[in-house]
């Protein structure tokens, strides 16, 4: 997959189109999702161009891939929401059900989720 500089997550690290923030950091951006699929549902971002999880670890140094993911738990903590649950996830890919090609994370929580199949 080729990164595409016109992906939506691209621009709003440009901040051509703008976000309802929750955190930020030299690393990453995390805001609220504008078609949550549950109360809280937040969308953490890298700020350096990758596509999936393979190519995020693939590209990032070691600062990167730490600073993301205390920022995801970062944020975890600042909802509130360590205690009463939450589910993470990342698509990659076609077949992953990726829609834009921009490594990202889904923080959904603030209610019960269904169970997968």
């Amino acid at each position: 997959m080729v990164y595409d500089e016109n992906n939506i997550f691209a621009k709003i690290l440009r901040k051509e189109i703008p976000c309802d923030k929750v955190y930020e950091d030299e690393f990453s951006l995390f805001f609220n999702d504008i078609n949550p699929q549950a109360k809280i549902h937040v969308l953490g971002i890298p700020k350096f161009p990758c596509t999936t999880f393979s190519n995020f670890l693939k590209n990032a140094d070691n600062k990167n891939i730490i600073s993301f993911f205390k920022s995801v738990q970062l944020v975890i903590k600042d909802l509130e929401i360590e205690n009463s649950g939450y589910r993470l996830i990342t698509n990659s890919g076609e077949n992953g059900g990726q829609e834009v090609p921009h490594f990202h994370i889904h923080i959904l929580a603030g209610e019960k989720i269904g169970s997968l199949r």
